[in-house]
């Protein structure tokens, strides 16, 4: 996903040293947060907007949608409180 200057691989190592972490501090984020994890937010907030979840698994370049919905989607609370909002529409439309 990510090349050096003359095209070869960027080491996941070198790239969270160097630009992550000076990004999280930045943001006044934990510094824990890995690369890997921001896979799990873009698939959790795109799920959250509605997006279709074939369209998350070809970003994260899964085949499937499985691994996307049950290892990379969390539920928020946000979501939770959405779903039930439309619940309650449903049940008492007039």
């Amino acid at each position: 996903m990510f090349a050096g200057r003359f095209g070869d691989p960027v080491e996941t190592r070198n790239l969270a040293k160097r630009h992550l972490k000076p990004i999280l501090k930045v943001a006044k984020l934990p510094e824990p947060v890995r690369l890997y994890d921001l896979r799990h937010t873009c698939a959790t907030l795109l799920a959250a907007d509605g997006e279709n979840p074939k369209v998350v698994a070809e970003r994260l370049g899964h085949a499937s949608t499985d691994m996307t919905l049950n290892r990379y989607t969390h539920v928020s609370p946000g979501m939770q409180q959405r779903a039930t909002s439309r619940l309650a529409s449903v049940l008492y439309r007039d």
